[in-house]
């Protein structure tokens, strides 16, 4: 039958239309900005209009989401921070597009250099959020962060980060990536204990 397809399009539309009021009655006004329901809206069990409204509702991030990367330190129980980064320079030779900046410094006394940057610049617009950078360093200092909303009226200024924007706490990581940092912390574990392992066999 000619424009038979036509035909069904709108019954779809129409069936998509009607559910959503059914729903809304299901739901009793709680359809939206909850995440039981969106879990719903999108499982396959959904009915009507199933659009996230964003930004009041959001779709949770997997774990191995990347976007922009982030500078990762430690804080001692003292209070003293400690950088991963020793400003080493991997991440700017291996970044496709040359987005990072590293600025170096040097001990005033003795003129030799510091293993930790004085500045670290992103140009977040540059960034193709490969996660080279992350990849290739051999200190575990750059991660992926999860945050993607970094929208805003002056790129100029705001889009390009430095070490401040950029600096996050291991617990950060921890919380955005927890099976990730698992993984880190056995390896690192491991090898901590084959190092104790070759002096304890060395001294004897």
């Amino acid at each position: 039958m000619v424009g038979g397809g036509l035909v069904k399009g709108l019954y779809v539309t129409l069936k998509h239309f009607i559910g959503t009021y059914i729903d809304d009655i299901r739901w009793l006004g709680r359809r939206y900005y909850r995440d039981d329901a969106l879990q719903r809206r999108q499982s396959p069990k959904a009915r009507g209009v199933f659009t996230v409204q964003y930004p009041e509702e959001k779709l949770p991030v997997p774990e191995a989401f990347r976007y922009i990367p982030f500078l990762i330190y430690e804080e001692a129980e003292d209070g003293t921070i400690e950088d991963r980064c020793t400003s080493c320079g991997i991440c700017a030779k291996v970044c496709p597009p040359q987005c990072i900046w590293i600025q170096r410094s040097n001990d005033p006394e003795t003129g030799r250099p510091i293993p930790a940057p004085m500045n670290f610049f992103i140009d977040i617009d540059i960034c193709m959020n490969c996660g080279l950078c992350a990849e290739f360093c051999p200190f575990d200092a750059i991660k992926m962060d999860h945050d993607y909303e970094l929208a805003s009226y002056d790129r100029l200024t705001t889009h390009i980060f430095d070490k401040a924007r950029l600096s996050r706490s291991v617990e950060y990581y921890r919380s955005i990536r927890p099976s990730n940092y698992a993984l880190e912390e056995a390896a690192r574990a491991d090898k901590e204990a084959a190092k104790s392992a070759r002096r304890g066999g060395g001294s004897s």
